[in-house]
């Protein structure tokens, strides 16, 4: 289980670079400043880079460097706040990647716009399709990833918007390499690579004013992309993304009660890497991504968010439970074959003025724990 530690963070505003020529001979505390005491004005823009360091079998050492840049457009704290992360690595295996993802609000939310940017050398470990694919990885996968997604709303009434998205995944020199005491693996659609472009509509109701810490609103996004041989898809499929989060906060207190239910299903020749996929840093937490993949998932998580602790202004915790399955199809589902995880967490209030806590999640499933330390809840 890869295990993603935080070494150093150096805080900068979108200005620092000039202030801090300014300031050299304090530089030390400057920087400690704007770090531990927040010292940013709250309409001001932030920037944040730290390096990473990670370790899994699959990859070796992985030396890595994490950007956020959060910022309220036109400098108005009445407006979402947007957020640009970004994450770049290189592993002792001769990996690499190029990670871009943003959330972005205009003026007054009028748009928004949601992307993904995914560019690896990477590998990924295969258990096979279905619920009941075995524990151990039948085969790693090893191969060229790109991703490119970007979605486009406008609103239309309250907190309502409408728009388009447009996916481009493509996987190239693909490699599958069984398992040490592996049988013959089942290659799945897709084995030999594929590149597939998808254009699709979605309909999101979204009334929250912070998305790395929801303390009150709704989420709610219905998603359509169809991939077809006639733009270019080596494969033709429809995938639907049901996404709904709902966040409440305790009476009289700042603790949160936050609930989500994700559904994912596809339709036609999906190839293996474009399935729905259980596990990962912010659902069913503890199970590796794509430890279960298959056409269809469900999965639903609450978390009880303490923020901060009632004897500290920094610290905060949360716990968390999830559970979740995947299917071939509707025919196929059962309510006996789904799996759960659960754990909890600490929390530092990293950005005061603009409620932003890093997090440091244990998770524990049938198989194991997970680790994970990211800026921003899971959902």
């Amino acid at each position: 289980m890869k295990i993603r530690l935080l070494l150093l963070f150096l805080l900068l505003g979108y200005h620092a670079v000039y202030e801090a020529h300014a300031q050299k001979s304090g530089i030390i505390s400057y920087y400690w400043n704007r770090l531990v005491n927040d010292t940013t004005e709250s309409s001001r823009p932030q920037f944040l880079i730290y390096p990473t360091l990670a370790y899994a079998p699959e990859t070796s050492w992985e030396f890595g460097l994490s950007t956020l840049y959060v910022y309220y457009a036109k400098g108005d704290t009445a407006n979402r706040l947007s957020e640009i992360n970004g994450f770049t690595f290189f592993t002792l295996e001769n990996q690499y990647g190029i990670w871009f993802d943003h959330a972005l609000y205009t003026d007054e939310s009028k748009w928004f716009f949601l992307g993904r940017f995914r560019f690896q050398s990477f590998p990924l470990l295969y258990h096979g399709l279905g619920p009941d694919s075995p524990r151990e990885h039948q085969a790693r996968v090893d191969a060229n990833q790109l991703l490119i997604r970007e979605r486009a709303l406008r609103k239309v009434a309250g907190s309502l918007y409408l728009g388009v998205q447009v996916d481009f995944q493509r996987m190239s020199s693909v490699r599958f390499v069984p398992a040490e005491g592996a049988t013959v693996v089942e290659r799945p659609n897709g084995s030999e690579g594929s590149s597939n472009l998808g254009f699709g509509l979605g309909v999101v109701y979204d009334n929250r004013h912070n998305v790395l810490n929801v303390r009150r609103g709704i989420f709610s996004e219905l998603a359509l992309l169809r991939y077809a041989k006639a733009w270019g898809s080596d494969y033709a499929f429809t995938t639907v993304i049901s996404d709904n989060r709902i966040f409440r906060p305790l009476p009289n207190s700042r603790d949160v009660i936050a609930a989500q239910l994700l559904g994912q299903f596809s339709f036609g020749d999906t190839p293996f890497n474009q399935m729905a996929l259980l596990g990962g840093e912010n659902i069913m937490r503890g199970y590796y991504l794509g430890r279960y993949r298959d056409n269809n998932m469900i999965a639903t998580q609450v978390e009880y968010r303490l923020l901060p602790l009632e004897f500290s202004k920094r610290l905060g915790a949360a716990v968390f439970a999830g559970t979740g399955t995947v299917f071939r199809d509707f025919n196929s589902f059962s309510t006996r074959k789904w799996v759960w995880s659960g754990g909890a967490g600490l929390r530092f209030l990293l950005f005061p003025k603009k409620d932003i806590f890093t997090r440091f999640d244990a998770a524990f499933t049938r198989e194991g724990p997970g680790f994970y330390l990211f800026i921003g809840e899971a959902f």
